[in-house]
C-alpha cells in the first residue's frame, strides 16, 4: 500500500535507495521514507529465530542457517540486500529480533527511555535508518507539535532540585542525562506511524545538521516479537 504524507511537509518519499541516501533534509523535512512492496513472510523468519535476550541481535548467518520456505526465502533476501546496501553506504546496520527495550521508570516527570518521544545525537554527521520488517513499528511526529521536556517549567523546577552543583552546571547535567533530547507531545499532536517495510533515514541532531532532528518514539510491543534494521 502506498502511503500518503502529502499533508506531512516532515516526510519526504523516495523510490530507491540512491536516492534515500543523496537526498538533502531541508525546511521542515527531516524524514525520508524509501517505500517498497513488503515480499516474503517475514513472521516465518522470527518464529525461526532463537531470543536469547530482550534485545537479540541477528547475524547474516544466523539468517542463512534458517530453513525457509519460499516466502521466507523473499523475506531473508530483502533484509540482507538491506544490509548490504547500508554497509557499501558506510553504514553499520544491526538486524535485532526484539522482545522490549528497558524502561526508565526512575522518575514519574520525564522519561529518558526509547519509548519517550525524542532524538538522536551525535558528535558526528549521521542520520538513523529504521526497518520495521515485522511487530509494532516507531512512530514520528512534527517538531511544532512537541514542547522539549526541559521547557515544561514543572520537569526543570524538579530537575533543579535533583542537579547537585558540585557535579558540574546544569546544562551538562541535563546533556549528560539525556534529559534535553526528550519532548512532551501537545494536546493536538499527531503521531505518525513508520509502517513495516519501507525503510527510513531520520535526521539526527549533530553540529552539521541544517533541520531540526526527527522527534520519534519506539512503540509498544504488546507482547509481540519485533524484527527490525536499525542504524
Amino acid at each position: 500500500m502506498k502511503l500518503d504524507f502529502d499533508h506531512l511537509k516532515q516526510i519526504k518519499n523516495v523510490l530507491s535507495f540512491q536516492e534515500l541516501v543523496d537526498t538533502k533534509f531541508s525546511g521542515k523535512n527531516n524524514a525520508l521514507c524509501w517505500q517498497r512492496p513488503l515480499e516474503g513472510d517475514f513472521e516465518e523468519i522470527v518464529n525461526l529465530l532463537e531470543l536469547k535476550e530482550d534485545i537479540t541481535v541477528i547475524s547474516e548467518a544466523d539468517l542463512l542457517h534458517l530453513n525457509l520456505s519460499e516466502q521466507g526465502l523473499l523475506a531473508r533476501e530483502i533484509i540482507l540486500n538491506d544490509i548490504k546496501l547500508l554497509r557499501e553506504y558506510g553504514a553499520s546496520p544491526t538486524v535485532n529480533l526484539l522482545k522490549c527495550y528497558e524502561r526508565d521508570e526512575e522518575f514519574d516527570y520525564i522519561s529518558t527511555d526509547v519509548y519517550s518521544f525524542h532524538v538522536d545525537r551525535s558528535p558526528i554527521a549521521t542520520d538513523t535508518f529504521l526497518c520495521t520488517y515485522f511487530g509494532a513499528s516507531s512512530d514520528i511526529i512534527a517538531n511544532e507539535e512537541v514542547t522539549q521536556k526541559i521547557q515544561i517549567p514543572e520537569v526543570i523546577e524538579k530537575l533543579k532540585a535533583l542537579h547537585d552543583p558540585q557535579d558540574g552546571d546544569f546544562e551538562s547535567f541535563l546533556e549528560d542525562n539525556f534529559f534535553d533530547l526528550h519532548y512532551q507531545p501537545n494536546a493536538e499532536a499527531k503521531p505518525i506511524n513508520l509502517e513495516i517495510g519501507h525503510l527510513y533515514r531520520l535526521a539526527v541532531d549533530h553540529p552539521e545538521q541544517k533541520v531540526p532532528p526527527c522527534v520519534h518514539r519506539a512503540p509498544e510491543e504488546n507482547g509481540r516479537l519485533r524484527l527490525l534494521l536499525i542504524c
